[in-house]
């Protein structure tokens, strides 16, 4: 009989099991999948995860797959195609920061050589892995998102409060918020060090 999985929330949802076992806390190192989160986690300030995870693809299609150098082009003309567009969460005001974003997005790439390396100087390149038991003790900031969400604004981002970039960092693996009996937590506290082990030994 196979051993059912302990995971940190109950769900049926194929959705919410798929990007639980696959992605949230898994450590993301993809620019384009970066700005994606980011987006993502900004229009679901005041809104469901799950209303975000069902409307996946209608913003996928909505927004060019993504492509922070192809939405950077957009122009007024685009906006109002989104904000007319079902498949999406028609907020005007977070598809102009969107759009805003993707340029500054660049910005940073140039800085920084990629998006990649900018958000994780902010936990020096290796995952926090705190040990939850309950979501009852669950941050809604840390120091590090309250720093990145500070030099985010100062760099002309959008929709990036500290809540929204500590979600940001759950979600890229910045930290690793599974719950201590959810059987993610140990296979990314184990990658995660182990990573850090052979970081250290290389000459």
């Amino acid at each position: 009989m196979k051993k059912q999985l302990v995971r940190c929330w109950k769900t049926t949802d194929p959705l919410f099991i798929a990007y639980h076992d696959d992605e949230w806390g898994t450590p993301l190192h993809n620019d384009n999948r970066l700005f994606e989160l980011l987006v993502l986690e900004g229009f679901q300030a005041g809104l469901t995860w799950k209303l975000i995870l069902d409307r996946r693809e209608g913003f996928r299609k909505a927004f060019s797959g993504f492509d922070p150098k192809k939405i950077a082009k957009y122009t007024e003309k685009d906006i109002n195609r989104i904000v007319n567009d079902p498949g999406v969460i028609r907020n005007r005001a977070k598809i102009e920061a969107t759009v805003n974003n993707a340029r500054r997005f660049k910005e940073v790439q140039n800085d920084f050589g990629s998006f990649d390396a900018f958000v994780w100087k902010f936990v020096r390149g290796k995952t926090i892995n705190n040990a939850l038991k309950t979501f009852a003790n669950l941050p809604a900031a840390s120091t590090e998102s309250k720093l990145m969400s500070k030099e985010l604004k100062e760099r002309g981002f959008k929709f990036v409060g500290p809540t929204i970039c500590y979600a940001f960092m759950q979600g890229a693996g910045l930290v690793n918020d599974h719950l201590v009996h959810c059987f993610r937590y140990e296979q990314i506290r184990k990658m995660t060090e182990q990573k850090a082990t052979k970081a250290k030994t290389v000459p």
